[in-house]
């Protein structure tokens, strides 16, 4: 599998020849162009960075190899060791360090790993940012120190409970509510740092009864590790024989947080955010924020509030710029990541977990009761392929002017709102493909509108 260069990192398969897949060559190529970046912006000898991982199988080499590499180009490394990616974030700015790395292929399954890349605030480097570290990387622009320039190494293993006592430390987290309604709460976390990080947080929340299911911090995954209904059938059946209140699902690297109903049933990822940002605005006003391709569900919940609701491009870095320039107060993507600028400017399940369930506890609901509270709405995912001559983005041109009495929002490929029904029309950027995400009350309802818009996509390549 060829390697994956975006804003989100450097990711591929562990294996192969260099450039196929991230081989330790690879690795080593764009650490090193990483750790340059960093360099020129901050304009120091020795500049810090702060390196954490999930428990993948390839996590300890890749660490190996990006903390050498770092090491050799004057950079001093704290090495958080397993961690999660919003504790690395949160450690970039306690450290004050001048920038992170985060080895994690976050949902992709164990044979993939990543480099994720993070600027001196703890925030996931810009597109403008990510062009200049491929293009150092493209040149092989860097150059290595002497032996008596060499960066220094340390470990720090503090950061799992600085990042509780944060959590714990917000107005919004209500210990007393979470311990009075004695939850018993059901853990899966694919074998990766949630096994760790997720069962320690609980048990600050005076949670007591905790069921752990895949928790070894093994790297080797029982299950495809991305928190979706197909993959979450064990955990689903265990709250159901245990008699649970509710089951916290994390991906490997923690950052994306599903939750399963006492009955089984799925919360729904879309949903995580809904609640939270529900709970926050019942005390603390202020704008939210997520992307293009979540649901509606948010938008119905801020205004119900007296809130404003705005969407970015799809990806954490434009949600999180979005945020920010409309001070909202929580945000975050349809994919149960939470973004909560209390405590930082990131996807952090944790936190998330912190907020559902001190709403959950003060609202005296169940779990499944809580989630028919909200407004139901169903989002289909589809994709139609091309041919390559075809221009794709005259074809979004066309669907534009097609629906043009229509509100659109052409900021992320084509969004078209019909009431409320959408549909979200996005280009891949390496084939000819374009993804069709469409939303309504039903599901045949969704369906029915994304094949409407497919067979106008059709109609306009003839």
């Amino acid at each position: 599998m060829p390697l994956i260069k975006s804003i989100s990192g450097i990711r591929g398969t562990i294996g192969g020849e260099p450039g196929d897949g991230l081989s330790p060559l690879d690795t080593v190529k764009f650490t090193a162009a990483f750790g340059t970046w960093v360099k020129n912006r901050c304009g120091k000898q020795n500049p810090k960075l702060v390196i954490g991982r999930d428990a993948r199988i390839s996590g300890e080499m890749m660490t190996n190899l990006v903390c050498g590499t770092l090491q050799g180009l004057g950079i001093h490394v704290v090495d958080l060791g397993l961690s999660t990616t919003p504790t690395v974030e949160i450690a970039v700015t306690e450290e004050k360090a001048d920038g992170g790395i985060i080895l994690t292929a976050s949902h992709n399954p164990k044979q993939w790993n990543a480099l994720k890349l993070l600027n001196e605030k703890g925030e996931f480097i810009s597109a403008a940012d990510g062009v200049e570290v491929l293009a150092i990387a493209e040149k092989e622009s860097f150059e290595f120190v002497d032996v008596d320039s060499l960066g220094n190494y340390s470990q720090n293993d503090t950061y799992l409970e600085k990042h509780i006592e944060k959590i714990l430390s917000l107005p919004l987290v209500d210990v007393g509510a979470i311990r009075s309604r004695n939850f018993t709460v059901v853990v899966d976390a694919v074998n990766s740092t949630g096994g760790i990080f997720v069962p320690a947080l609980l048990d600050a929340l005076g949670v007591k009864n905790i069921i752990k299911l895949y928790c070894e911090p093994t790297g080797d995954f029982p299950h495809n590790p991305e928190p979706l209904p197909e993959n979450l059938t064990e955990i689903s059946t265990l709250i159901k024989e245990k008699g649970a209140d509710v089951g916290i699902v994390v991906d490997p690297d923690v950052d994306r947080l599903a939750l399963v109903c006492e009955n089984g049933k799925m919360f729904g990822e879309e949903y995580t955010l809904v609640a939270v940002a529900d709970y926050v605005l019942q005390q603390q006003k202020g704008a939210t924020v997520s992307n293009l391709s979540s649901t509606r569900a948010l938008r119905d919940v801020t205004e119900k509030h007296g809130q404003q609701y705005s969407a970015s491009a799809v990806g954490e870095v434009n949600v999180v710029e979005k945020m920010k320039a409309t001070n909202a107060v929580i945000g975050g993507e349809g994919n149960g990541g939470i973004i909560y600028p209390e405590l930082h400017y990131g996807r952090d399940a944790l936190v998330g977990i912190a907020l559902f369930l001190s709403h959950l506890a003060k609202s005296g609901k169940t779990c499944y009761e809580l989630r028919t509270s909200y407004p139901d709405y169903f989002i289909s995912k589809n994709k139609i392929e091309l041919t390559p001559e075809i221009d794709v983005d005259e074809v979004l041109s066309e669907i534009k002017k097609k629906y043009s009495d229509h509100p659109v929002n052409a900021i992320d490929g084509v969004k078209i709102e019909f009431d409320k029904e959408w549909v979200h029309l996005r280009k891949s950027n390496t084939e000819p493909i374009i993804r069709i995400y469409s939303e309504s009350q039903t599901e045949q309802k969704a369906n029915e509108l994304a094949q409407k818009i497919m067979g106008d996509i059709l109609a306009s390549t003839v």
